[in-house]
């Protein structure tokens, strides 16, 4: 895609090596009596493709448990690996399993996210259900060309009445994009589209 970062970084790290560096991190600011409130996997790149993945995760809990038994583990994920059972596992393990599902149809997403290979929003909403609701949805809002904010908003909130995530988190743009054209939404927009869904008792996060 257009994203130039990290393309010449081609190594997953295994989990060994992050264990390893994962406790010699948290060993260090124990020591030093740095308090830590949250661990999350975020960042470039998607975590869960990491073959290592649930090993990576059961090896953060157990370190957080070991150094830091009050902090939350937080994974945010496209939600495209949750077909994998192992994957799925892995998610229930943390405290935050953040999914990501920026648009109700496969048009939309095709335009928002450019996602390479086979990418169907049902799939990725079926799957998100075998989490029965325990999850945080995140969806990022934006104005642009090929965008209809009311039949995008229309569908995107049937699908969290579907869901019924414990949390839905909204936010924008809040940097240059490489598509021009791109404009980001105010706070008191973003919370007026989802008025509907704040009325009906969800819990929902808005960043501008």
């Amino acid at each position: 895609g257009w994203n130039k970062d990290g393309r010449d970084d081609r190594k997953l790290p295994s989990a060994v090596e992050v264990r390893n560096a994962l406790d010699s991190k948290l060993a260090g600011c124990l020591a030093a009596g740095t308090p830590i409130d949250s661990i999350k996997f975020s960042g470039d790149g998607e975590p869960t493709i990491n073959p290592d993945f649930p090993q990576i995760v059961r090896d953060t809990v157990a370190l957080r448990d070991k150094y830091y038994p009050g902090a939350v583990v937080s994974v945010l994920t496209n939600a495209t690996m949750l077909g994998n059972d192992a994957v799925f596992e892995a998610l229930r393990l943390v405290d935050n399993p953040i999914l990501k599902l920026d648009a109700p149809t496969d048009e939309l997403v095709a335009c928002i996210n450019h996602p390479q290979g086979a990418y169907h929003v049902e799939d990725v909403v079926r799957n998100m259900a075998r989490f029965e609701g325990d999850f945080v949805l995140q969806t990022m809002f934006l104005k642009g060309d090929g965008f209809a904010t009311g039949d995008w908003v229309d569908g995107w909130m049937e699908l969290v009445r579907r869901l019924r995530p414990r949390e839905v988190m909204v936010y924008t743009i809040d940097r240059e994009t490489a598509q021009q054209g791109l404009e980001k939404f105010s706070e008191e927009k973003m919370r007026e589209l989802v008025a509907p869904l704040l009325a009906e008792g969800f819990k929902i996060q808005i960043k501008g």
